[in-house]
């Protein structure tokens, strides 16, 4: 299973949280990022979006096909996106667009088994693939993107 992550670009300041625009850079970095994953994503993809607008409009970047999912809108939990992600056990490809803390904290859960905050950049991409080995079940980091250097 490929668990591919990828949060938000950068966004208007606001007080409706959930309503908050990308601005014209932000819409420049998950151009940049989309690009690189269209390129990259296997096609058995499934992609769910937090149901802010931030999200919505990074997620248009890619121009593919995806579902909402309220239990990614800004204030999640780890556990709920891993959730919806159906990590570890999932046999599908899953890419999912949120937001900082949930999306570092989800990698420092799985990458580490630990607690707390660990930072995504603006449009970054983390990309977490789930093998077996023998009677192991490993992590592996795939890839780790930053817009700025694409």
């Amino acid at each position: 299973m490929n668990l591919i992550l990828w949060r938000h670009a950068e966004a208007e300041d606001g007080s409706n949280d959930m309503e908050r625009k990308l601005t014209s850079r932000g819409h420049k970095q998950a151009e940049m990022s989309a690009r690189w994953l269209r390129k990259h994503l296997p096609d058995d993809l499934r992609i769910l979006v937090s149901p802010a607008k931030r999200t919505r409009q990074t997620a248009d970047a890619l121009d593919m096909k995806y579902d909402l999912v309220p239990e990614l809108a800004p204030g999640a939990t780890p556990e709920s996106l891993l959730q919806a992600a159906n990590w570890p056990e999932g046999e599908k490809n899953i890419l999912i667009v949120g937001h900082q803390p949930t999306l570092g904290a989800a990698i420092r859960m799985t990458l580490t088994g630990t607690s707390g905050p660990w930072t995504v950049r603006k449009s970054g991409v983390w990309w977490l693939a789930r093998r077996e080995r023998g009677d192991d079940s490993q992590v592996v980091v795939r890839a780790v993107i930053d817009p700025d250097h694409l």
